[in-house]
């Protein structure tokens, strides 16, 4: 039996579905990582170590790969969007799983599919129709209910969340663009690098202010390994979902995506016995729900637009 040279082969599919169940393991435990490291490590400084961290692994694997360092001009102002956008993206995570369950911070942080594919309809034109604009307006509303008893518990930096899934949002827009243009490994080293560029500078010049989350510490014993293992696990998983995408369809891979809110509520509550409440679980479900749905109008959308464009002209 011959495929079509546009389907990718059932083998191809199945690395990819294992990948990026790899990245739904791996991404909670840099987010494990973080949240130990910054118990004892500022979170502008672990927020840079991810950064250096992965700078560091991707820069040997660039030549090894027969990649280029240099990129063209044009694309510089993108990359350091791209670098800007993650690295605040990231700040908000860390500062927000310094003090929440990973579970409830990382289920307000899965709105930033919604925001995009509502950016993409009222800011950039994209034709999104009224079920998927509905969808995600849902998933909103199960942001709320996560976010009630997380404000009430510790107040405003609940909503930090929300910020990383709006630059988030902006990250994975400028990332379309330039991941047509640029080798994932080369992206990903100037990723870090970029954004390694912008850290080290402010955290030198907050050094001796006393800012709680900028002046840098030196660690001690295990918070050493911590802010390895962020660097660590952030480049694993990005370039698991990364080369993921490049072996399967991304309709086949979206869904995978949450099995992400299952683990890290699992380490949460076996690493530090956090656990959503009822009402939190409630959001949670109701993300879940709408972004699958999201997903699965996307796929109708996508199989209507091939069988218009396969039909005869009249």
């Amino acid at each position: 039996m011959t495929h079509a040279p546009d389907t990718p082969a059932p083998d191809r599919i199945l690395a990819g579905v294992a990948l990026m169940l790899g990245f739904c393991v791996t991404a909670p435990l840099l987010d494990v990582a973080a949240k130990l490291a910054s118990d004892s490590v500022p979170v502008g400084q672990v927020t840079a170590a991810r950064f250096v961290v992965q700078c560091a692994l991707m820069a040997p694997l660039v030549p090894l790969m027969g990649l280029s360092f240099r990129v063209a001009r044009a694309q510089w102002s993108a990359l350091a969007l791209r670098a800007v956008f993650l690295m605040v993206a990231t700040f908000c995570f860390i500062a927000a799983i310094a003090v929440m369950p990973l579970a409830d911070a990382l289920a307000i942080a899965f709105v930033s599919p919604f925001i995009v594919l509502l950016v993409g309809k009222f800011y950039l034109g994209e034709d999104v129709g009224p079920r998927r604009v509905g969808a995600a307006l849902v998933g909103f509303l199960g942001v709320l209910f996560v976010i009630q008893p997380s404000f009430a518990a510790f107040g405003a930096v609940a909503l930090l969340p929300l910020g990383t899934a709006v630059f988030f949002a902006f990250y994975i827009l400028v990332t379309r663009g330039l991941s047509r243009r640029v080798h994932p490994v080369a992206l990903q080293f100037h990723t870090g690098l970029i954004a390694s560029l912008i850290c080290l500078p402010i955290l030198w010049l907050a050094d001796g202010t006393g800012s709680a989350m900028l002046d840098p510490v030196w660690p001690h014993g295990m918070a050493w390994a911590w802010l390895i293992g962020v660097g660590f696990f952030a480049a694993l998983s990005h370039m698991m979902m990364t080369y993921a995408l490049s072996l399967a369809p991304s309709a086949t891979l979206a869904p995978l995506q949450y099995f992400e809110l299952p683990v890290a509520t699992l380490l949460g509550y076996l690493i530090f016995a956090d656990f959503p409440n009822a009402l939190a679980l409630a959001g949670i479900a109701i993300i879940i729900a709408a972004g699958l749905y999201m997903i699965h109008r996307e796929r109708v959308t996508a199989r209507r637009l091939v069988t218009e464009r396969a039909a005869p002209p009249i």
